[in-house]
């Protein structure tokens, strides 16, 4: 049973990896297809986060930690891996939604299979 709680972030990252894929892949619409690659993100940012967990460990800027501490540490590495994937995916989110706002006010639907048809 506990073996199922330690793997528990990863189930969750790999439901989060299966739903975005779908998303991306089966819908139509602009929107859903940006929610999808959200999806996805959120997914990644879970897996650093879970990759970077060590049970019982101090967090490296925690000053008055004691000194048995000193050897028990997380590395800070994953959490920086991950505040930089979140700023990313915020620029990279409003570049998406903007390139869809651009879309519909050109074509007049954010469906896919429209815009394609009307390429050429």
């Amino acid at each position: 049973m506990n073996e199922l709680w330690v793997n528990f972030p990863f189930v969750v990252v790999a439901l989060l990896l299966i739903l975005g894929f779908y998303t991306i892949g089966f819908k139509r619409n602009l929107i859903k297809v940006i929610i999808g690659v959200e999806i996805l993100e959120g997914a990644v940012n879970m897996f650093l986060v879970a990759t970077g967990y060590v049970n019982g460990a101090y967090a490296p800027i925690y000053t008055m930690a004691p000194k048995k501490a000193l050897n028990n540490m997380v590395l800070p590495t994953p959490q920086a891996l991950t505040l930089t994937s979140i700023v990313i995916g915020v620029a990279v989110s409003a570049l998406m939604l903007a390139f869809a706002v651009n879309i519909y006010r050109r074509y007049g639907t954010l469906d896919v299979r429209e815009i394609r048809r009307l390429r050429g």
